[in-house]
C-alpha cells in the first residue's frame, strides 16, 4: 500500500465496541463461555485499536487507516441475531446506502486522506470511547498485535515502524 499511495485502510468497526474494553485474553472465548454480542463487542474494539496502530505505523507514508461506525442498518444479520433490537428500533435502522455513505466517502473523498486514525460515523469522527471502563484496555495494544502476529504467523517487513505508545 506504501507503494501506492496515497493509499486508505478503511476498517468497518461498529458502535457495538463502545461496551467492551479491550482485553487480549477474552478475543478468544471457549464454547461454554460463548456469548455472541460479547464476542462482536470485542473483535470491533480490537479492529478499532488495530486501526490506530496502522495509522501510527504508517504516518508519512500515505496510506491513512480509519475506522468506522456505519450506524445502525437494516441487514439481514441485525434481524437473525437481535430480533427485539430490530422490532424495536425498527423505524430508526438505516437502509444500506445510508450505513455505506461514509464508508464511501472515506475510499473516495481527497478530505478523507488529512487524517489518520479516526472513528467516523456520518462522515464525522466520533469518540472511540463512551464509558470510563472501555479506556484502560487500549493500553493492550501492544499485546493485541503480538496476538495477531502470533495468530496468523506475520512478521513485520524489515523496516516496518514499531511504536512505544500504541493508544
Amino acid at each position: 500500500m506504501v507503494e501506492s499511495a496515497p493509499a486508505r485502510i478503511i476498517t468497518v468497526s461498529s458502535g457495538g465496541m463502545y461496551t467492551e474494553a479491550l482485553d487480549v485474553s477474552q478475543i478468544e472465548m471457549s464454547a461454554e463461555d460463548y456469548g455472541g454480542s460479547a464476542a462482536y463487542a470485542r473483535t470491533k474494539r480490537a479492529q478499532v485499536v488495530l486501526t490506530d496502530m496502522w495509522a501510527e505505523r504508517l504516518a508519512g507514508t500515505g496510506v491513512v487507516a480509519h475506522s468506522m461506525h456505519p450506524g445502525w442498518v437494516s441487514t439481514p444479520g441485525v434481524a437473525a441475531s437481535l430480533p427485539t433490537f430490530r422490532r424495536v428500533m425498527g423505524p430508526l435502522l438505516r437502509n444500506a446506502d445510508q450505513g455505506a455513505d461514509t464508508i464511501v466517502w472515506l475510499a473516495s473523498d481527497e478530505d478523507a486522506l488529512d487524517s489518520s486514525g479516526e472513528f467516523w460515523m456520518d462522515r464525522r469522527p466520533r469518540s472511540k470511547h463512551r464509558l470510563k471502563r472501555t479506556e484502560g484496555g487500549d493500553a493492550e495494544a501492544g499485546a493485541l498485535w503480538d496476538f495477531l502476529s502470533e495468530a496468523t504467523g506475520w512478521a513485520p517487513p524489515a523496516g516496518w515502524p514499531e511504536s512505544s505508545d500504541p493508544s
